[in-house]
């Protein structure tokens, strides 16, 4: 009578991945830059330069006691086109772990910043930055890969100032839809409490700038307080639908559902004084141009959404 061996198990499917996974954890705590120094200290010029771009007008971003507006701490730390010297080179090793794994594709998901104190002009900045965390593999609708997040501590003449967070998406790109697929629907609206009045304008072919109750100043997007003054009364304006392209950018990757790259994404500046992000329609991408003309229209994108846009017209 002859004995039969026992088979040996097949390994789990998931091995691989778990063993990708371990070695990616390996990488969180790392350094990716140390004693870092911004390439500038804090200045005037630059707040003005980002309250002009972002339409920040508040009083305390400019004088002889300005501070820096808040959101611009990542700004002080960023190396430009010739990058920091002394980056370790843990956060590249770490990228090119994923790539040979298959996540060739990079997305920039989502930021967090904790301010702990004004930056003010004259500060000298330096920064440590770590690789705070790598997720489990996850599987999102631009394709399955793991989110990477760093965690970057600023500070100013030596004390700290502020926390930044930054998480990107390393992922294999999903395959292709088949033509015979219904196409995605665009993204709904998060229609809440504080900006339900500008939606049920758009559905009666109206768009509808805040207006502040005390000191008539316009703002957009909706907020539930002033900026300028800080009431929280306001009622609203109609816009006339005339506008400017005041800044826009060409989007060709990564490619969503429902949106067809290359298209342009346009900040119109309306005739009332405010900003409008939208799509800019009626020309092919590569002709949008800073100053063109456009007028607001509504675009029905399917039988439950229309949305605010704006057609370039002739310039006169």
């Amino acid at each position: 009578m002859s004995r039969k061996e026992p088979e040996a198990s097949a390994p789990p499917a998931d091995a691989p991945a778990d063993a990708l996974y371990e070695r990616l954890r390996a990488y969180e705590g790392q350094t990716a830059s140390a004693a870092s120094a911004g390439k500038d200290p804090v200045n005037e010029p630059m707040i003005r330069h980002w309250c002009e771009a972002m339409g920040d007008a508040h009083p305390a971003y400019r004088g002889p006691d300005a501070v820096a507006p808040p959101t611009m701490l990542q700004a002080w730390t960023m190396g430009g086109l010739s990058g920091h010297p002394d980056r370790s080179g843990a956060y590249e090793e770490l990228s090119a772990l994923l790539d040979g794994a298959g996540y060739t594709s990079i997305v920039a998901t989502d930021c967090e910043q904790e301010y702990l104190r004004p930056l003010r002009p004259g500060d000298t900045i330096t920064f440590d930055a770590v690789i705070e965390s790598v997720s489990p593999r996850k599987t999102t609708k631009l394709g399955t890969g793991h989110f990477v997040t760093t965690r970057m501590d600023v500070r100013a003449d030596g004390e700290l100032a502020g926390t930044h967070r930054f998480r990107v998406l390393k992922y294999a790109p999903a395959a292709r839809r088949s033509e015979e697929e219904p196409k995605a629907r665009r993204p709904r609206p998060v229609v809440n409490r504080d900006n339900a009045g500008f939606w049920a304008g758009v559905a009666e072919h109206r768009l509808l700038v805040q207006r502040c109750a005390d000191c008539a100043t316009l703002r957009f997007p909706w907020l539930p307080g002033c900026n300028a003054c800080g009431s929280r009364a306001w009622d609203t304006v109609e816009a006339s639908g005339s506008g400017t392209v005041y800044s826009y950018v060409v989007m060709h990757h990564p490619p969503f559902p429902a949106f067809d790259p290359p298209y342009a994404v346009g900040l119109v500046e309306l005739a009332e004084g405010v900003r409008v992000i939208s799509n800019v329609v009626g020309v092919p991408y590569d002709k949008v141009r800073v100053g063109m003309p456009v007028r607001l229209e509504f675009l029905r994108v399917d039988e439950d959404l229309e949305l605010p846009v704006f057609r370039a017209e002739e310039e006169r």
